[in-house]
């Protein structure tokens, strides 16, 4: 993308599923990329375990790991998001933390709705809790709503629970859930590769090579935090050949269940021999940013997606079967036109979401 733009993900979950637990787990586990965390106070947060450097202003502070946190109301919200994803801060994600009784969908359509130019919506991430979950269903009924519109279910305190009713409530997730990655983990501690991208080496986030990113996804864990991999893993798909969008938009738009995240670029070949579109897919959330060739660099299609029990093999098929064959008739122009479709700009800022405005309970699917 011409300009770099930081991913801005929703943490949301009722009271006591683990919310403050998860974001502390990513803080606490950022790998060298900078963090921004807005909640609603500091009092959940491990301020001290975090070896507080210095404040920055009345509500924010500088975390030691070079992450920072703000406290914040939904009025603050577009301030602090400017303030935190200006490039000097060099954040490379920033996570909300919702109150335990927000709407989480408004949340989103703030972020799909947000002018600022340095932001991309980086999905919606519910957090359950494996123990309270059939009493937090009777108490809030609206758990089955905030799940059918999650990118990613969070199924915290797994080690808490029997195997049978892990297995469960993970059913039961699974039937509310719209095709969303669905991981479960003990003390929040999901893996922040999740949901970006690990800075493994000096570029910022967003510029790693696609072998880097697949590397870094698939490679082992710090020891002390085991299986965090379980449940998730990557598939790596390159080629020389030029795809066809018409091919590949029919890829997009039937997702398999649990594919979560899609990040790289692709080649359309001759219909548009003058950019490489970039791809940012989360959830159902998709963009496409034409982008120039960089000089002197091959032109290839370059994709890492990720998600819960992918099947890689079938995925790969699939994608194989984009590319344009050697004795095939070049596609027409027009069949860039669904890729158009969710390419942003000033007459249609809102193109991509999956939340539409005006039947809010029936979310589409991009």
């Amino acid at each position: 993308m011409a300009q770099q733009q930081v991913p801005v993900v929703v943490l949301a979950g009722f009271l006591g599923a683990g919310k403050t637990t998860v974001l502390n787990h990513l803080l606490h586990s950022s790998r060298g990329s900078r963090i921004g965390a807005i909640v609603n106070d500091f009092g959940s947060i491990e301020i001290d375990a975090m070896a507080v450097a210095g404040q920055l202003g009345d509500s924010t502070v500088s975390l030691g790991n070079g992450c920072l946190c703000c406290a914040v109301d939904a009025g603050e919200l577009d301030t602090y998001l400017d303030r935190l994803t200006r490039p000097e801060t060099r954040i490379d994600l920033v996570v909300i933390e919702a109150s335990g009784l927000a709407e989480p969908q408004e949340l989103v359509r703030m972020l799909l709705a947000s002018e600022n130019p340095h932001i991309v919506y980086g999905g919606l991430v519910e957090v359950v809790d494996a123990v309270e979950f059939d009493a937090t269903r009777l108490r809030h009924p609206e758990v089955d709503r905030h799940l059918g519109i999650a990118d990613l279910v969070v199924v915290n305190k797994a080690d808490r629970v029997p195997p049978a009713q892990l297995h469960r409530v993970r059913e039961t997730v699974m039937g509310l859930v719209d095709r969303a990655a669905v991981v479960s983990v003990a003390h929040g501690r999901i893996d922040p590769e999740l949901l970006f991208d690990r800075k493994a080496v000096a570029e910022r986030v967003g510029q790693l090579s696609f072998d880097d990113l697949a590397a870094g996804t698939a490679g082992a864990e710090a020891p002390g935090h085991g299986h965090l991999h379980d449940g998730y893993g990557t598939v790596a798909f390159r080629s020389a050949r030029a795809l066809h969008p018409r091919r590949l938009m029919d890829v997009l738009d039937g997702r398999p269940e649990g594919l979560y995240r899609i990040k790289g670029y692709v080649d359309f070949g001759t219909v548009d021999p003058d950019h490489r579109y970039a791809v940012h897919a989360v959830g159902r959330f998709l963009r496409f940013y034409p982008e120039p060739w960089p000089v002197e660099e091959d032109r290839t299609t370059g994709l890492v997606l990720i998600g819960t029990e992918l099947d890689a093999e079938a995925l790969t098929a699939r994608l194989d079967a984009c590319r344009i064959a050697p004795d095939e008739e070049p596609p027409a122009e027009h069949a860039l036109w669904g890729v158009l479709r969710y390419v942003p700009g000033p007459a249609d800022p809102d193109d991509g979401s999956p939340y539409p405005v005006e039947e809010p309970e029936v979310p589409d699917r991009v």
